[in-house]
């Protein structure tokens, strides 16, 4: 019997850093190739950095994630990263427990042996001095009786999506989780670390997602789709494994999103990060363009 063809996509990260005169470069770690799983195949990947770095080597961080550091000796007045991944994309369907499952009524165990191993995504990393995060959590639990779980993370992925505000910000980093709850508002990272930690207190060990999040093109008007960066969360159920939810579009499972790093806080899995020596007043800006498009289609000029 042959197996049906899975979609394939094909992503162009471009980030081009510009500065007023040459200066020289530190160190830069580049988190932009897809992570392999059941869903998805990295078919193939090349970065393509100029100047081009005295060094570059790959590693698997602590999360198993692919993590290119590049070294520089040259001096330019413009430093360019260009990535380009060609995936073989086949998104699960929907998961559903049924009432054999021992996830399928919260509260639920998990397993003595795995247990040390979720820890870290079980405990809460941010303060909540007042109780406010617990609260909204507690909302989403049946008054009487036991919760369907999957009631408490759909409930939580389209409560984010539809009460909260998307919002850009240009601050570095992600905002604290009761930011996020007392503006009613973020970005896909701050959305996505605002439900984690909810989750965590919980009791349900939830961790972050990087990635990129594949737009669909209209066909019939010529465009071929687009993407961006994304941000979003899975979840470990026993018997289930890792679930991902993405309440920025209210997504659950892994359609339409390409998974690239997974961590227990978005500060260590962030796509592009680096230095340079030079005065602050001497980096003028940086341009990011980003296209995720399927096979036959053709990349937006």
């Amino acid at each position: 019997m042959i197996a049906p063809t899975m979609p394939v996509l094909t992503i162009h990260h471009k980030t081009e850093y510009r500065y007023t005169h040459p200066v020289a470069f530190g160190e830069h770690r580049i988190m932009l190739r897809p992570r392999d799983g059941h869903d998805l195949r990295v078919v193939s990947g090349h970065l393509d950095i100029v100047p081009e770095p005295m060094s570059l080597r790959w590693i698997h961080d602590v999360f198993g994630n692919s993590v290119a550091i590049a070294t520089f000796d040259a001096r330019a007045q413009t430093l360019t990263f260009s990535s380009t991944a060609v995936v073989e994309h086949n998104p699960a369907e929907e998961f559903a427990l049924t009432a054999d499952d021992p996830a399928y009524f919260y509260p639920f165990l998990y397993d003595r042996e795995e247990f040390p191993d979720l820890a870290q995504y079980i405990s809460p990393q941010y303060g909540d001095p007042g109780g406010e995060l617990s609260a909204w959590a507690r909302t989403f639990l049946d008054a009487e009786g036991p919760t369907p779980t999957f009631n408490i993370l759909s409930g939580m992925t389209h409560g984010i999506r539809e009460q909260f505000s998307y919002r850009k910000r240009h601050e570095h980093g992600t905002q604290h989780p009761l930011d996020t709850l007392q503006t009613k508002s973020g970005t896909c990272r701050d959305y996505a670390l605002f439900m984690i930690e909810a989750l965590r207190r919980l009791g349900i060990a939830a961790r972050f997602v990087s990635g990129y999040l594949f737009i669909p093109g209209d066909r019939a008007h010529g465009y071929a789709g687009g993407g961006s960066t994304h941000a979003w969360v899975q979840v470990y159920l026993p018997s289930a494994g890792w679930i991902e939810f993405d309440p920025t579009n209210g997504i659950i499972g892994t359609r339409d999103l390409v998974r690239v790093a997974v961590a227990r806080d978005p500060r260590q899995a962030i796509p592009l990060h680096g230095t340079y020596l030079g005065s602050a007043d001497a980096f003028v800006g940086m341009h990011v363009s980003i296209d995720v498009v399927a096979t036959g289609e053709e990349v937006r000029v």
